[in-house]
């Protein structure tokens, strides 16, 4: 028997958006609170930040939702007649079907081409889905293979940064006779991953505009983007950070002359809402750059953010298509910031990840030295090259 849909009242997902925007829980914290998908989350805060102007122009939405209403009552006759008929035609298609073509016939009349879902092929074929895809699984369950999940569990705390196949070389090199096979579905089974910065967190949007990369201006011969000066390139990423409670993200803005951190933001959502907040705060605090570097991901060619550079007369620049390379200043920054601090803490939620990024980017901007601008500070080569009183 399947499960029976849940339907939230809108009083309940606005109380989930508002606990989501005050970033004091992780995403996953917050909907394993509450029992819901993580998705749908996501969903209802896109939703929420869409619509947040209507709770000023109420005639309109209500204007709009008449029209729609009185549409519905004129067709509900009509399509309440023909959903009956068509309800009759079923139910005896269905009977004369099930009663006079056999199992395996009825079982090749499946089609995967077909627009009609394979669940919806079956339920009209009265076939069982169960007994079509079930296979029995292989259970860990032997004494010998607690013992493996153990050992595998050991290594991933000794080793968070090996990925399969080390843990893989690392067992043989311990006298375990087994399979790379094994190992990658113990890892699965256990929930065991690799903590290191995985690719592709930014996904594009095959819709939006793509710009050029402009940095090449500022190779040198060794093919390294050499900029002295502060406010000419600013560069901006998204990267995730891992909590006992779940998933962060964290987007920052790094002048590159100076390897200042600008602004940052760490939010239990990975959207353009994220992007916006940072450049702005950015904005209001420093003087504009020529040029902003970025991915090509769908929160930075996003209208939203776009439309911002382009406002503030700002030169946009993007990454080539799969060049992390090309944004190595704030790559840069985030391995600092993941193996000096990250990494060595024992972050519970996002209000403890929060505070010890603070504390870090604080020290990091004040205190801590950089080869790459003469054993000095980011505050002090910015502020050396930037003596003003107010934002320009």
């Amino acid at each position: 028997m399947s499960k029976k849909r849940t339907n939230f009242s809108a009083e309940f997902k606005a109380k989930l958006v508002l606990e989501l925007l005050e970033e004091k829980e992780s995403l996953n914290q917050i909907a394993s609170k509450y029992q819901v998908l993580p998705k749908n989350l996501v969903n209802w805060k896109k939703v929420f930040l869409e619509n947040m102007s209507l709770a000023f122009d109420k005639s309109t939405v209500v204007k709009e939702y008449k029209e729609k209403i009185e549409n519905l009552e004129k067709d509900k006759d009509c399509l309440a007649r023909k959903v009956g008929n068509l309800s009759i035609e079923k139910d005896f298609l269905e009977g004369k079907l099930k009663s006079s073509v056999s199992f395996d016939s009825r079982k090749t009349m499946l089609d995967t081409g077909l627009k009609l879902s394979i669940n919806k092929q079956l339920k009209l074929l009265s076939l069982s889905k169960t007994a079509l895809y079930y296979k029995p699984v292989k259970k860990f369950s032997r004494q010998s293979d607690i013992k493996l999940l153990n050992r595998i569990n050991e290594l991933h705390e000794i080793f968070p940064y090996y990925g399969y196949q080390r843990l893989w070389k690392q067992l043989l090199k311990d006298g375990k006779k087994i399979g790379r096979k094994r190992v990658i579905s113990a890892c699965k089974y256990m929930g065991v991953e690799a903590l290191y910065p995985k690719p592709r967190l930014s996904i594009a949007n095959k819709e939006h505009e793509k710009y050029p990369y402009l940095l090449n201006a500022f190779k040198n011969d060794k093919n390294q983007v050499i900029i002295n000066e502060s406010n000419i390139v600013w560069s901006t990423d998204i990267t995730y950070l891992k909590t006992v409670g779940g998933m962060c993200y964290l987007a920052a803005i790094i002048d590159w002359g100076t390897k200042k951190v600008l602004s940052w933001r760490l939010s239990n959502t990975m959207d353009v809402s994220l992007t916006v907040a940072v450049l702005n705060e950015a904005l209001s605090l420093y003087p504009k750059p020529d040029i902003v570097n970025t991915d090509q991901g769908s929160q930075y060619t996003a209208k939203a953010h776009v439309e911002i550079l382009k406002r503030h007369k700002i030169s946009i620049s993007m990454n080539g298509v799969g060049r992390s390379t090309d944004n190595i200043c704030i790559e840069r920054f985030w391995r600092s910031l993941k193996y000096e601090d990250v990494y060595l803490s024992d972050y519970k939620n996002m209000s403890e990840l929060k505070l010890g990024i603070e504390k870090y980017i604080n020290l990091y901007n004040s205190q801590r030295i950089h080869s790459s601008i003469d054993y000095r500070t980011p505050d002090e080569v910015y502020f050396l090259n930037n003596s003003y009183d107010e934002v320009a």
